[in-house]
């Protein structure tokens, strides 16, 4: 059974929209993924990812595509690569990642509300 969580536990997450401003295959990855940098504004700068979005993308075409990222996780070494935030998506039928991104044009580092 799902636990609620209270507003202020919400508001613990920082979530947060950045533009890809560089993208390039992971191919030691255990897994199928991508390494993305994302730029999130004046505050965060550019922070560096890794993400399993193989399927839907592939890295030349997600340069310049907003994302919407968890911020404030720490970060996690995942072979030779530092991920610093997590990039969140939703499955497909088959399971596999879509993006979430804005439809509208945002300011780079807003917060989700």
């Amino acid at each position: 059974m799902e636990q609620n969580l209270t507003w202020e536990e919400f508001e613990r997450v920082d979530i947060r929209v950045g533009r890809i401003v560089r993208s390039e295959p992971f191919p030691e990855a255990r897994k199928p993924a991508i390494k993305v940098w994302v730029d999130f504004g004046e505050e965060l700068g550019v922070r560096k990812s890794s993400a399993q979005l193989t399927k839907h993308y592939v890295p030349e075409e997600l340069i310049g595509k907003n994302v919407i990222a968890v911020v404030n996780f720490p970060p996690r070494q995942i072979g030779k690569f530092m991920s610093e935030f997590l990039t969140l998506a939703m499955p497909d039928d088959d399971g596999q990642p879509v993006l979430i991104c804005p439809d509208k044009d945002v300011p780079l580092g807003g917060k989700l509300f």
